[in-house]
């Protein structure tokens, strides 16, 4: 049997297993999926070795502290600067972005034009795939950070004016995921407008508190599952070997 799983600190939002083990089934593979929390990254040689594993997601907090633990990177993780997908070939580890194609689908679902700058709320891995598909695109856009050093422009310092500027809001951190439903980016929301579109990375619950509070104001709301569901698309055919 094939195994593998997905790593991260706190899993009981994830629908990855689901996912997984019914298209493996569906696909009439025999492999299983599983969730692993994990206290430090320093277990991911241990959980491979007594578990056996072909391959692995990777989430919060562990897209840029796992790339130490890689024998190898795709050119796109290497420009990110974070993984999310990890295929084992023989005995190496070689480390994928397939957060860039979720990203992708999902942007263009929300026909972002060349007039549109966004706003980025988050600085880890997911951010840093954000930052690179819209670098690609030619896209301006501003990270906000809790701290000054890790992006543009802090929380405290985001104003209205800051808001209306920016078409496109994007939120990359896990804030508002289940079970913690009732939190949200601590941002103006009366400054959103039915002009604005809002992309939530946080796929459970479908509607958090950040998608409610800009579909109050009017504006056009996105969840994370389009980009769930193609990110673990690319995952599969990489550990299928069909790229």
């Amino acid at each position: 049997m094939q195994r593998y799983g997905l790593i991260g600190e706190h899993l009981s939002h994830s629908f990855s297993a689901k996912f997984f083990n019914a298209k493996f089934c569906a696909e009439g593979i025999d492999a299983l999926y599983e969730l692993f929390e994990l206290g430090s990254i320093k277990e991911i040689n241990a959980l491979i070795a007594s578990h056996g594993l072909r391959g692995f997601n990777v989430t919060i907090p562990y897209k840029e502290s796992i790339i130490p633990y890689l024998d190898e990177l795709s050119d796109d993780a290497r420009e990110v600067g974070a993984v999310n997908c990890v295929v084992i070939s023989g005995d190496k580890k070689i480390g994928y972005n397939t957060d860039i194609r979720g990203i992708e689908a999902s942007l263009h679902w929300m026909e972002i034009s060349d007039k549109d700058r966004v706003l980025i709320l988050g600085t880890g891995g997911a951010s840093k795939a954000v930052q690179y598909v819209l670098r690609k695109s030619g896209t301006p856009y501003t990270i906000v950070s809790r701290a000054s050093e890790r992006g543009d422009i802090t929380y405290d310092r985001l104003d209205a004016k800051t808001i209306a500027e920016h078409r496109i809001i994007i939120n990359t951190t896990p804030l508002g995921t289940y079970p913690d439903v009732e939190q949200c980016p601590d941002i103006d929301y009366t400054a959103i407008t039915e002009q604005h579109h809002i992309f939530d990375l946080v796929y459970n619950p479908a509607k958090t508190e950040f998608l409610r509070r800009a579909e109050e104001r009017g504006a056009m709301t996105m969840n994370g599952m389009m980009m769930l569901q193609t990110q673990a698309i690319a995952s599969w055919h990489l550990w299928q070997n069909d790229k």
